[in-house]
């Protein structure tokens, strides 16, 4: 149900189960987290969703049963995080609950304009991942985050770009050529340079 996929020093991640609208067992986080950490090295990496939906967070039996507090999503988005190289989420469509950690966590955001962005933590009575606020807020200010986290509030792709969650909207045809089109740069560059810039952004 995650497909990877390697073109030379591009790696492509694919979330693959659009029945259940990608939503995340722990067998899958698991396989997530542990493609991100073997592609630390990377000079680019593509994460995206198959169908309709990019992920609706937490497969809803397996929240229940303890996956919605586990931190097999901690360890996803810090693997993310970790990646040398550029990380683009490509996102194919909605996207929920805990799976914005791993978005949050990548360098750039794309995604079509029937995306809707939503985080309904509170509402089920968990608290977000701990580092998921923190980005969120850094990308789209503090109030912002609340009114997505407190306010529960589902914000719509244009209100995603207006706010800075995502970077472009892209028609989905495009989506995924548009992807490949922004990391030519970094997979052509000097490896030197070009992880040397994104760490210069960490600061």
């Amino acid at each position: 149900m995650i497909d990877v996929t390697r073109d030379g020093d591009l790696w492509t991640i694919r979330i693959n189960r659009p029945d259940k609208a990608n939503s995340l067992t722990k067998e899958m986080l698991t396989t997530l987290a542990d493609t991100f950490e073997a592609a630390k090295d990377a000079r680019a990496v593509i994460l995206t969703g198959e169908g309709k939906v990019f992920s609706a967070g937490a497969d809803l039996e397996e929240a229940r049963a303890g996956l919605a507090v586990d931190t097999v999503w901690e360890r996803l988005s810090s693997a993310v995080a970790a990646v040398q190289g550029l990380t683009v989420a490509a996102l194919n469509g909605t996207l929920a609950g805990g799976a914005m950690g791993m978005a949050l966590a990548c360098d750039l955001r794309i995604a079509v304009p029937t995306a809707k962005f939503f985080y309904p933590v509170m509402k089920l009575g968990f608290m977000p991942q701990p580092s998921d606020p923190v980005r969120m807020a850094k990308l789209i200010g503090p109030s912002r985050t609340k009114l997505i986290l407190m306010g529960g509030q589902k914000i719509t792709a244009d209100e995603a770009f207006a706010f800075g969650l995502v970077d472009r909207l892209i028609a989905p045809e495009a989506l995924m050529d548009e992807a490949h089109a922004i990391v030519q740069d970094t997979l052509a560059a000097k490896p030197e340079i070009a992880m040397g810039i994104k760490e210069l952004c960490r600061r």
